[in-house]
């Protein structure tokens, strides 16, 4: 596999050389402009490909990326083919997956075979591990030995490890060695890494011992022997782990990169903080949607995907609206005659479910964060219990004014205020006590919360609110 750094390297101002485009690509909305895409289709439909090179050549993998989700699928697939050789394939690990899927699935698997031995191992493995398999052992058997082997074992791993993402490109020296042995290595072997930010020290079989800094190692005497230098606190990752857990521990130790090791200690490759940051946006981008109900869905999923993907969270929905509606049935009586209830009760029932939404929001990313933990998860539940009362009573004033005002009765304003207080309590402790529930239950939190939570603020709104108004009035 060639080592070229292609994830950590500096993005490249080329795109200011783009003919005909001196002024940057991009609007104030940080959207391409539309007169470069236009650009870029003309020359695609005329099959230009002299012209299509010249556009999309100065850019960078992320502004290819960018060009990719703007152009349909049609336009896509021909500026892929137009450019040939010239297509920066890992600008497809900057776009989703069905267009990933999309221009992969128009090419020929020996053309994409030839792409992927220019890429990092990790861009490789996040090309193949979407392919259909046979297409992917294709492409496999159509590489060199070594990198057929390497890729396969990282295939093997579980999605979403430490194993998938880790790079496969790394140094790794004996502690015998000399400074001025493991420097002139470096300088001599062709196969290394444009950018790393450490060497790694082995025993024969592989175990992982230590590592060096490269700027402790350029500070030291050449004479001096690798095992004098090398730190031992490495905090390295199992390649089992779940690529969430291996972006906490470069959160807490605040790590540039961290060597994967396997079950036997043995070092297998790198993770680096720039994979780390795709961990972290990709982790928080999935809560934020699973918080929706909206699953994996892209921008460029079909309609029948996104309609099948979000289905089952609105049946969840429908059985939680329906058991909401047989709690307002078994007051029909006590609203028919008095109008004000059927009014007034949804007031209730969606201040408590944005109350409970809030509180839901912030204990699921603590959870998520680890910043909620046994030490502190009683002081939170207090604060929340603090936090919906005092809101409850604030709006419960409110509201309680107007509907006396609006419907000149002192006791509706007072049912609703009490059933305003009680229901906004109830929010803050669905809130924070549902999440760390199924947290406790190793389920994921952002999966299930927001439709719980909804559940209760609305049945205990409206059975507060009307089964005060039933007793008070006894209807």
């Amino acid at each position: 596999m060639s080592l070229e750094d292609t994830d950590t390297g500096t993005p490249r101002e080329g795109h200011e050389a783009v003919p005909g485009f001196d002024e940057t690509l991009y609007n104030e909305d940080g959207h391409l402009r539309t007169d470069f895409t236009e650009a870029v289709r003309e020359a695609v439909a005329a099959g230009n490909r002299e012209a299509v090179v010249g556009l999309i050549g100065p850019l960078h993998e992320s502004e290819l990326g960018d060009l990719l989700e703007a152009l349909a699928s049609e336009d896509r697939q021909g500026l892929v083919r137009l450019a040939g050789g010239e297509f920066d394939f890992t600008s497809l690990t900057e776009v989703d997956e069905a267009i990933r899927l999309d221009v992969v699935g128009s090419l020929p698997n020996a053309a994409i075979a030839d792409a992927i031995q220019d890429l990092d191992s990790d861009d490789a493995i996040y090309i193949l591990e979407d392919m259909e398999k046979a297409d992917q052992e294709e492409v496999l058997d159509r590489l060199p030995f070594d990198d057929r082997i390497l890729l396969r074992r990282a295939l093997e791993y579980p999605e979403e490890s430490a194993g998938r993402r880790m790079q496969t490109e790394f140094i790794a020296v004996p502690p015998f060695w000399t400074v001025g042995q493991a420097i002139d290595y470096m300088r001599e072997e062709e196969e290394l890494p444009n950018r790393f930010h450490e060497i790694f020290i082995i025993s024969p079989q592989y175990e992982l011992l230590g590592y060096v800094q490269l700027d402790r190692l350029l500070r030291t005497g050449r004479s001096a022997r690798i095992e004098t230098i090398m730190e031992e606190s490495i905090h390295p990752i199992d390649a089992m782990l779940d690529q969430e857990e291996a972006a906490y521990i470069f959160q807490q130790y605040d790590l540039l990169s961290a060597a994967v090791v396997d079950n036997g200690g043995r070092l297998v490759g790198v993770m680096t903080i720039d994979d780390i940051v795709d961990v972290i946006n990709q982790e928080a981008e999935e809560d934020i949607k699973r918080l929706a109900g909206v699953g994996d869905e892209e921008l460029s999923d079909t309609v029948l995907e996104i309609a099948r993907s979000r289905f089952l969270w609105l049946l969840i929905n429908l059985v939680t609206a329906v058991l909401a509606s047989a709690v307002i049935g078994l007051f029909d009586g006590t609203i028919e005659q008095m109008v004000a209830l059927a009014i007034l009760m949804p007031i209730v029932a969606s201040m408590g479910g944005n109350a409970g939404t809030q509180t839901m929001t912030v204990a699921v990313r603590a959870l998520a964060t680890r910043d909620m933990d046994s030490y502190n998860t009683r002081r939170i539940i207090r604060r929340e219990i603090l936090v919906g009362l005092l809101n409850g009573a604030a709006f419960a004033l409110l509201i309680g004014v107007i509907a006396a005002w609006w419907f000149s009765s002192p006791d509706i304003g007072l049912i609703i205020a009490v059933a305003m207080v009680f229901n906004m309590l109830c929010a803050a402790l669905a809130g924070i006590l549902i999440p760390i529930l199924l947290d406790r239950l190793d389920l994921d939190p952002a999966i299930a919360s927001s439709v719980f939570v909804t559940t209760v603020t609305d049945v205990v709104g409206f059975f507060a609110f009307l089964g005060l108004a039933a007793w008070w009035f006894g209807i």
